[in-house]
């Protein structure tokens, strides 16, 4: 696993704010020691300022980071109180964030000869990190990405530009791509190619779905959790995930990314 420790304090200047799909913005923000060592499938913790009585930071992941530029690119949705006002933050706006928190995207020993990534809604940004790293690393990949929408849809482009072999889009009322579930589409291409490995981030009933078919391929899974974080450093027990062996483990700190043989789906 990569360790979280080292996480900080970082001052952050934002850099570009913009709507790229329906409520989803893609935010880009200048933080050169937390772009030089965040690793994909890890999370940052953002303070957003504007209401005081909302003290909890924002927990987010990423897209992809530049060490050389020193930027960090963010996906999010807008999904409350919070993430609206993070949408009115303007280029040039400062404030801070804690990281690089959590254990991220890993690959195995051997490498596998092919991976499968399947996102679902805003678990693409985490995806999309776990594509930059395949491509770093020269494992060929195909990509499974789902909405309710296309006016909701994000990744498509990025995760083409990264290499991707392919790239299935399905949509709930086929405005785009496959009318279906993203299952539809991983049962397909698991029917064409052999994958070593399935990395999946989304809602947790696709993700409990790609886990199903991955174990019936008998193929190796890991999955990055998404639950409601308070504080981001395993403390408040707001974010505890079920494991199949008993017991529960924190999201914010044990993960986000789990081999999905290890919860209890």
């Amino acid at each position: 696993m990569i360790p979280s420790s080292g996480v900080g304090l970082h001052e952050f200047e934002v850099v570009s704010n913009e709507e790229v799909a329906t409520s989803t913005w893609r935010l880009v923000l200048r933080a050169p020691a937390l772009a030089g060592s965040i690793r994909p499938g890890q999370f940052m913790n953002l303070e957003v300022p504007g209401d005081p009585s909302h003290p909890l930071r924002i927990p987010l992941s990423f897209a992809s980071a530049d060490a050389v530029a020193g930027t960090v690119d963010l996906v999010y949705a807008v999904v409350g109180e919070g993430t609206e006002r993070l949408s009115h933050m303007a280029p040039g706006q400062r404030s801070t964030a804690v990281g690089p928190s959590g254990h991220g995207w890993r690959l195995p020993e051997p490498v596998p000869v092919r991976v499968l990534l399947v996102a679902g809604g805003v678990g693409a940004p985490p995806i999309v990190a776990a594509a930059g790293m395949l491509a770093g690393e020269g494992v060929p990949f195909a990509a499974v990405l789902g909405a309710q929408t296309a006016s909701r849809l994000w990744g498509e482009e990025r995760l083409s530009s990264l290499g991707a072999g392919t790239v299935l889009v399905t949509t709930d009322d086929g405005s785009r791509g496959i009318k279906g579930f993203t299952t539809d589409a991983m049962s397909r291409l698991l029917g064409e190619r052999d994958y070593g490995l399935v990395m999946s981030c989304g809602p947790q009933p696709m993700m409990a779905g790609v886990a199903r078919l991955a174990r019936a391929a008998g193929i190796a899974c890991q999955v990055s959790t998404e639950r409601m974080m308070g504080c981001g450093f395993g403390a408040c027990n707001s974010c505890n995930v079920t494991m199949a062996a008993g017991g529960y483990r924190s999201c914010c700190s044990d993960g986000p990314v789990f081999d999905a043989e290890e919860l209890a789906w």
